[in-house]
């Protein structure tokens, strides 16, 4: 059976960082693309970053570009986004997901090629 489960959201201030993590069980992370997703009440969710499955390279968003990092432990089968320096702009549920290789370069159409879905977690950012 196919589950990520995300963890790691959190209220924090303007500046501290959060690391976000999405295990994942029933397939390996060389089997799919991981993509990152955020999104908040009344907006389309969008894709914040990928990593893919293949050879671990990895895209983001102009909107967290230098903020955010995405990684993964492959012995983990675990797939972590660091996001350091948050912004008031960026609270949201969290998603991760498993993509279609091939879907995860280009992050605005990355939606279409989920296969996965993870539950979320909540990021907050609040001074």
């Amino acid at each position: 059976q196919v589950q990520l489960v995300e963890s790691g959201g959190g209220v924090v201030q303007p500046g501290d960082s959060l690391r976000l993590s999405c295990a994942a069980s029933g397939f390996t992370l060389n089997s799919y693309t991981i993509g990152w997703f955020r999104q908040v009440p009344g907006k389309e969710r969008e894709g914040v970053s990928s990593i893919s499955g293949s050879d671990g390279s990895t895209v983001y968003a102009d909107s967290v570009k230098g903020r955010f990092t995405t990684s993964r432990d492959i012995a983990k089968n675990t797939v972590y986004l660091q996001m350091n320096s948050l912004k008031p702009e960026d609270p949201a549920d969290y998603y991760c997901a498993a993509v279609e290789p091939g879907w995860g370069r280009i992050l605005r159409t990355m939606l279409v090629g989920v296969h996965y879905w993870g539950q979320g977690t909540p990021v907050t950012v609040s001074s």
